[in-house]
């Protein structure tokens, strides 16, 4: 019998899965994408890793929108709007915190960094849309706030180019991940956190 992993020290970000981060283009060039993230939040659930959905969601009055977005006076998920919407793969379950964030980067978003914190959590992965914004921004940022972190490729979609580029072309910052990868990169990741914590980080 399988040993279950010890996931305590971990956390999945799932980043701005919304209909307006979701075109059709990206839709035809990532057909997995939906199935895959139904697939790893069902996987998070059942062995104990927790999740905090962090969802994009600005005034319409342009109150707090970018300051790019103001000059050219729309932005992407706009509250009330269809493409603020979830997509249904990545609904939130009871007891899983939904985070509101107004800019790329996720720890930006005042609540996010305190709660890693309170709940102990070592090792970020991240997972979501698009690869090349906010999921590479929060992955970067994550890394600069002192966590180690994971993107998990197969759960990020964008421009297929995009992606590709920022999956395979951060090694030096963050790891990379996939779905059928996530039980062996475990022991891996449970090997650095350890030799972190001896060295004192």
């Amino acid at each position: 019998m399988a040993v279950q992993k010890d996931w305590c020290r971990f956390v999945l970000l799932l980043i701005d899965v919304q209909r307006d981060f979701w075109p059709e283009e990206t839709a035809e060039s990532f057909p997995d994408f939906p199935s895959n993230v139904e697939r790893l939040l069902e996987y998070c659930r059942v062995s104990g890793l927790d999740v905090v959905h962090v969802r994009a969601d600005f005034e319409p009055d342009g109150s707090d929108w970018m300051t790019p977005y103001r000059i050219k006076g729309e932005t992407p998920c706009i509250r009330g709007t269809r493409g603020v919407e979830v997509l249904p793969c990545a609904m939130e379950m009871d007891g899983e915190p939904v985070l509101r964030k107004r800019t790329f980067d996720a720890f930006l978003q005042p609540d996010l960094l305190s709660r890693l914190h309170r709940a102990r959590k070592s090792y970020i992965l991240i997972a979501g849309l698009e690869t090349s914004v906010c999921v590479l921004l929060t992955a970067a940022s994550a890394v600069q706030h002192g966590f180690l972190a994971a993107v998990v490729a197969d759960c990020c979609a964008d421009d297929p180019a995009r992606h590709e580029a920022v999956v395979n072309g951060y090694p030096f910052m963050f790891d990379r991940t996939t779905l059928a990868r996530l039980e062996t990169d475990h022991d891996r990741w449970m090997d650095m956190l350890n030799k972190l914590q001896h060295a004192g980080g």
